[in-house]
């Protein structure tokens, strides 16, 4: 049964979501067979005692892994704990894949995430790209302006971005009020628990704004990984830049679409795929026959970036540009022609006939930004006005929609509604929450053309739900398919609540073997404040006077009591509610993460229950 399963746990949950239970068991027992043998485990001896594992023995002799781990790390005679075991296993794995150039097999979803890369190399070109992003947009900020601008043709961007604030600051400037900017440790000098907050603090902020950084720690930037922190900042530079693809703030965009039905259809495709159809959309308009499906391939030679920057500024054409034969001379005069709009390049001629695909993305989502070329609606466009109850249900959304890609499955979800329809996001997530629950032998992988195949996907996901015990009355397999919204948002509620409660259940030994219940919770949050003499008190899950903040943020006090800073708590109806809950949704990205959090709750819940 799901509910008496056992696993290893990983109280990083980053780390825990890299391995399957199969190999984080295979794992654990070969690091406690090295650990017995030896008496202590350190960094040295691992080169000689990781012969027999799997991909990193094989591929690797113990010469080569010597080699890493002495350029990896500066202390060899550091004790390692299986958490630091896994790290190096993944480091090792990484650069094993490097190696034989097409990667090995059975390689984990660390090598897999577009935040990082095999080779661990970055492109200069992106690099220098960035930098004068952030040159740009944070040039005059008050803490930063001491550092900037940064030289592109230096690795200062790396160092400077090692305390945490400059990504913070940058989170800011992609989506404005992410991150209280009092809450960054901006301090000339930063001790470690201060940095890393930071990190903490970027990280989720990162992920709260869509970002895949499930394969990134805090430690990664304390050690200046180049390919991971050009990997994040690369992410945040193309949310910034995608903005404005949106039916919301660009009502222009409804021109694309012609009925209703297709508007919907454009308000769910992700911001890419928008702005391919609005670059050909305008394409249309001229000579040019041919689709525009990628920013790497399709525009390598120029021709398209050409015909477009004639429609959108016809006044600074050039009429060479399409007479020229050489790529690289046309690419150079469409960057001209870029210029004499007043478009910020973002690439170089070379990067154009290259087919850089990140750099395309960027210099195309600018163009859009200063000049999309639409025409504004004669009037409001009704179906993009919501209600209220239409407006919590994209709150809600947007919330399972974290907690999904939070979980570090191989699908990326852009859309819950839409994203979950086929099944299969629905088995992945299943799949991590409760390993071995799903019966991939019987589910259909998409691409998936036949609708009956989607149906079948999602009778497995009902079947594994109502085996977990989650309540689904009326739900059947088709509801998800055709998309219910108030059923698919039921589903995840019970499946979020069965993950966190699962992971009190490894606990149980603090308690006795007891289960932890909802009302166990209550009793230790309420236990846990009034130690520290506060007289507040939450009721229930539902308590209104919850609303306010300051329980949570009486709360996570006492679980660290330097997190809250007291001074920024206020006193009052309105404005208080929003100050104060953000305060403690910033601290919330503060704190540890949920499994030493879980551990705590453990520990406490023992005297309690």
């Amino acid at each position: 049964m799901a509910g008496s399963y056992f696993g290893v746990l990983v109280s990083d949950p980053w780390l825990q979501n890299q391995f399957t239970q199969v190999e984080l068991r295979s794992l654990k027992s070969h690091f406690l067979t090295m650990r017995r043998e030896t008496g202590s485990l350190t960094l040295g001896d691992l080169p000689s005692r990781m012969s027999k594992l799997k991909n990193v023995g094989e591929n690797l002799s113990e010469e080569e892994r010597s080699a890493f781990l002495h350029d990896s790390y500066q202390n060899l005679g550091d004790e390692v704990d299986f958490e630091l075991f896994l790290r190096v296993y993944l480091n090792l794995q990484a650069h094993a894949t490097s190696r034989m150039g097409k990667g090995a097999k059975n390689s984990s979803a660390f090598l897999k995430s577009p935040t990082s890369t095999l080779l661990h190399t970055i492109s200069e070109s992106e690099k220098a790209s960035y930098v004068g992003h952030i040159n740009n947009y944070l040039g005059e900020d008050s803490f930063l302006k001491k550092f900037l601008p940064i030289d592109p043709t230096t690795n200062d961007l790396f160092e400077i971005a090692k305390d945490g604030v400059l990504i913070c600051k940058l989170i800011n400037v992609a989506v404005p009020g992410t991150i209280d900017e009092r809450a960054i440790n901006t301090k000339t000098a930063l001790n470690p628990w201060e940095r890393n907050e930071n990190h903490t603090l970027c990280l989720n902020s990162a992920k709260a704004i869509g970002c895949t950084v499930v394969n990134i720690g805090t430690q990664d930037f304390i050690e200046g990984r180049r390919h991971l922190v050009l990997g994040v900042i690369s992410q945040i530079i193309k949310i910034q830049l995608l903005a404005d693809l949106d039916l919301k703030k660009t009502p222009q965009l409804v021109e694309l679409v012609g009925d209703n039905q297709d508007v919907e259809e454009l308000m769910n495709l992700p911001p890419e795929k928008i702005l391919l159809r609005w670059m050909n959309f305008h394409l249309k308009k001229t000579e040019y026959k041919k689709t525009v499906t990628n920013f790497s391939s399709d525009v390598k030679d120029g021709e398209a970036y050409a015909y477009l920057l004639n429609v959108l500024a016809p006044e600074h054409s050039n009429p060479s540009t399409l007479v020229v034969r050489d790529h690289l001379k046309r690419a150079t005069l469409v960057l001209e022609h870029a210029d004499r709009m007043g478009c910020k390049r973002y690439l170089t001629a070379k990067d154009i006939v290259e087919g850089s695909p990140n750099l395309n993305l960027a210099f195309v989502a600018h163009i859009f930004q200063h000049r999309n070329g639409l025409s504004t609606p004669e009037k409001p466009v009704s179906f993009l006005e919501i209600s209220p109850d239409e407006a919590q249900v994209t709150r809600e959304e947007s919330a399972f929609r974290f907690w999904i890609n939070s979980l570090g499955v191989a699908t990326y979800i852009n859309n819950v509604f839409e994203d979950v329809r086929n099944g299969w996001v629905l088995l992945e997530a299943l799949d991590k929450v409760s390993p071995g629950i799903v019966n991939w032998k019987i589910a259909n992988k998409p691409p998936i053309k036949m609708p009956f195949k989607k149906v079948e996907n999602c009778n497995q996901v009902v079947k594994i739900g109502k085996q977990l015990k989650f309540s689904l009355v009326n739900i059947a397999g088709n509801d998800i398919v055709q998309g219910n919204k108030k059923l698919i948002l039921a589903y995840l509620w019970q499946l979020m609540r069965f993950n966190m409660l699962q992971l009190l259940k490894y606990l149980r030994s603090y308690s006795l073997g007891k289960e932890f219940t909802d009302s166990d919770i209550l009793d230790w949050a309420n236990t846990k404040v009034k130690s520290t003499g506060s007289n507040t008190c939450m009721k229930s899950f539902k308590d209104k006077s919850l609303s306010d903040g300051i329980f949570f943020l009486e709360l996570l006090s006492a679980v660290q009591p330097r997190i809250v800073n007291w001074r920024l708590v206020t006193k009052g109806q309105t404005v208080t509610l929003v100050i104060n809950s953000r305060q403690a949704q910033r601290l919330r990205h503060t704190t540890p993460s949920p499994n030493r959090q879980q551990i705590e709750i453990g520990k406490q819940i023992k005297f309690s229950v």
